[in-house]
């Protein structure tokens, strides 16, 4: 049965539930995924990756976790074709991908960090069993993450970015004609340097000199500079126990310290987590809520992104009103930004900013404020918490 079933499993499972992914060439893949339930339910296939460890898993129900770098098996061409990578999305639900290959998988100080050759989205960076970033559609995310704030903004000269130390939210960034300085505050050496060196996408990006590359814990860093930026972006891991980030999700850090740093038209904006029907209570309507403690006008948005497989949030906060319209969106992307973006137009903007029913009562409902000593975390543990 094991045998049947790896024959014919292909990598069309996806993270949340299958009619949100709302493109109609997947259709077919998931009916495909409801007819092979049934195969995994009676087989002895099983999948057993832990959230902190990369396990990679073979055709025969074998697993083996890898540790070094460009981890293959020449020796057998089939089990290099059926491995793949399991994240554990909560205590039953696990998503996988097909591997060509694990480039590197390390433990840092903070966070267990592994980046991923697969079959279906290229290079792959994976922090803590988590899937942050993967190369056919990184681009979602950034431009959602960047451009937004940077074109709401009137005249965008200095960014600070949290984190970011894959370089794609600096690459964005630098695009746009009035920036003048980049800082890119990220806390772990090790996810800069082996980015640097796979992640090719991003290399113009790491040798631009408008580019400050600072290896510090964020909330550190930013509290102790003098000087204050038109935009601060928060592109952090997602808050998990034990894990480096969740205190700069806090009240207290947004009202504190990172608001202090901000001119006075100035924009805040955070990735937010998942934001699909079924997962935007985990963290997203939080987040939301608590920045909305903090500044006068706060938008949350959305977008689909397929390596996710899921809907994805962000929120822009100010305490400058967002007065914006798709033609004057176009007209300031056209102006501001060198080069072309692949999602992101002023009717992008406006639809993604458009959130479902169940997800915008859910926003308006919430009463959650993260602080410190109540915090809302995503299924998996840091390596603080790894034991």
């Amino acid at each position: 049965m094991s045998f049947f079933f790896s024959s014919f499993l292909r990598c069309y499972c996806y993270k949340r539930p299958p009619f949100l992914a709302y493109q109609p060439s997947q259709f077919h893949l998931h009916f495909d995924f409801l007819l092979i339930i049934p195969l995994l339910l009676f087989s002895d296939f099983h999948l057993n990756m832990g959230t902190e460890a990369v396990e990679i898993i073979y055709a025969n129900g074998l697993s083996k976790i890898c540790d070094g770098i460009n981890q293959t098996h020449s020796d057998d061409q089939t089990h290099t074709d059926s491995s793949w990578f399991e994240e554990s999305i909560d205590e039953d639900l696990k998503w996988s991908f097909a591997l060509n290959s694990v480039l590197c998988k390390v433990t840092s100080e903070y966070q267990d960090i592994t980046l991923l050759d697969t079959k279906r989205f290229g290079k792959v960076l994976v922090i803590d069993g988590k899937m942050q970033s993967a190369e056919v559609d990184e681009f979602i995310y950034h431009e959602c993450l960047i451009h937004p704030a940077l074109l709401c903004h009137p005249n965008p000269q200095n960014v600070f970015i949290m984190g970011g130390g894959e370089g794609s939210a600096a690459r964005e960034a630098l695009k746009h004609k009035s920036i003048e300085k980049v800082v890119m505050c990220d806390i772990d050496q090790e996810v800069v340097d082996f980015c640097r060196r796979h992640l090719t996408v991003n290399q113009e990006a790491f040798s631009n000199k408008k580019l400050d590359l600072v290896i510090n814990d964020a909330k550190a860093e930013i509290e102790k500079r003098n000087e204050k930026f038109d935009v601060i972006v928060g592109d952090l891991a997602d808050p998990v126990e034990g894990g480096p980030c969740y205190q700069l999700y806090t009240k207290s850090f947004y009202e504190q310290i990172l608001k202090p740093k901000l001119n006075e038209n100035g924009i805040f904006v955070t990735q937010a987590g998942p934001a699909g029907v079924f997962t935007h209570k985990e963290v997203f309507s939080s987040i939301y809520n608590t920045i909305k403690q903090v500044f006068k006008y706060v938008v949350a948005y959305s977008a689909h992104v397929p390596s996710f497989a899921d809907t994805w949030g962000w929120v822009m906060a100010s305490d400058q009103p967002f007065c914006f319209n798709a033609e004057e969106i176009d007209r300031r992307v056209d102006e501001r930004i060198d080069g072309e973006l692949l999602l992101l137009n002023g009717a992008a903007f406006l639809s993604s900013a458009t959130l479902n029913k169940a997800v915008s009562q859910s926003l308006l409902n919430e009463t959650h404020v993260y602080t410190e000593d109540n915090a809302r975390f995503l299924h998996g543990h840091g390596v603080a918490n790894k034991n």
